[in-house]
């Protein structure tokens, strides 16, 4: 049969061979057709004729090509391709991370790679994020959508450049744009976060330090100036003479609580800087932080109804968390190196 005349598809180069094709290869080579020349009828590499053709079976004393032997081989071989799981290979990493996920709070991802900055595990002994978040997927950690705080409630959302229409210091537009490298120790963010929203509840003073993320929570009685002022002035006898290295500058939003922050500039060399109203992302680490805090104190709840060992643990918490922008180390071991620096050059 002439391959111009024939009403089967023609084979495309890449592609495995089909039933059909390997039907005709058997007929071909009972014609005494050349490997080249079938693989010019199939449009194929001679190398593919080549490779089908030694499956063969004994036909008496003659080994012959069987179409439906060499489909048969085909389909075992698929059954077995392609790349397999280490769920069960690597037992002793995926308890590691169960422990972790749940226990201490850790996400998929600093479990992946922690096991390794650490030493616990080899490179060979884990799986990294993807994998594990397809582990999640198809059920086999335990771990579910629901479990990841973050998965479900990410969006996007419209971002724009309000003008501010009270001015109660330096706008962060004067900031250096060194400070948004976070190269340099020094620089900090802060916010409230409120409770139970009444003028009888107390409310945290939330501080993070951008280049290590280290957060600070501290309970005020309530969201008044005073109050946070009363704060910061805690804060500097604490570090005392090294308060001008630790705190740099402090950037914050243009909340009425925050309007005599920038009196810090008269005491201190710290200055102060304001957000744009209503563009949290000028202080997103601050934020991010806050959102961690939610974890354990939700939104409407009170927060005289924690006792301040349980602020304490919190913070503890943050920052004992290794953090992929850190190379998965933690806030708590960036910071201790750079406060050991500071100490040192005093």
């Amino acid at each position: 049969m002439d391959s111009l005349h024939s009403t089967m598809n023609r084979h495309v180069k890449g592609k495995h061979l089909s039933f059909e094709e390997r039907v005709i290869i058997q007929l071909r080579l009972k014609d005494g057709c050349s490997l080249r020349a079938i693989a010019r009828e199939l449009n194929c590499s001679p190398s593919t004729i080549s490779y089908e053709v030694k499956v063969k079976l004994y036909h008496g004393k003659v080994k012959r090509y069987k179409a439906t032997q060499g489909h048969d081989v085909y389909q075992a071989h698929r059954k077995n391709c392609g790349r397999k799981s280490d769920f069960l290979k690597k037992n002793q990493f995926i308890h590691y991370v169960h422990k972790h996920f749940f226990k201490d709070g850790w996400s998929l991802d600093v479990c992946s790679n922690r096991a390794t900055v650490a030493g616990e595990f080899s490179s060979s002994d884990v799986v990294c994020t993807k994998t594990l978040y397809n582990y999640v997927d198809k059920g086999l950690l335990g771990i579910y959508n629901y479990d990841l705080p973050e998965k479900l409630k990410r969006n996007t959302k419209l971002h724009r450049v309000r003008k501010n229409k009270k001015k109660l210091g330096r706008s962060i537009e004067e900031r250096p744009k060194e400070i948004s490298e976070r190269n340099e120790f020094g620089h900090w963010e802060c916010d409230l976060v409120l409770g139970h929203k009444t003028k009888d509840d107390e409310v945290l003073l939330t501080l993070s330090e951008r280049m290590s993320r280290e957060f600070l929570i501290i309970r005020i009685p309530d969201k008044t100036s005073i109050s946070v002022m009363q704060a910061f002035k805690e804060l500097q006898r604490q570090y005392s003479e090294h308060w001008n290295d630790i705190f740099k500058t402090i950037t914050t939003d243009n909340g009425s609580e925050f309007a005599d922050l920038s009196n810090l500039e008269e005491a201190s060399n710290t200055l102060v800087y304001y957000a744009h109203p209503y563009t949290s992302c000028d202080k997103g680490t601050v934020e991010r932080h806050n959102g961690l805090i939610r974890r354990f104190i939700p939104k409407g709840e009170a927060i005289a109804n924690y006792s301040l060992q349980n602020i304490i643990d919190i913070e503890t918490w943050c920052n004992s968390l290794p953090r992929k922008i850190l190379a998965y180390h933690t806030p708590d071991e960036i910071f201790e190196r750079e406060l050991d620096r500071i100490y040192q050059a005093a």
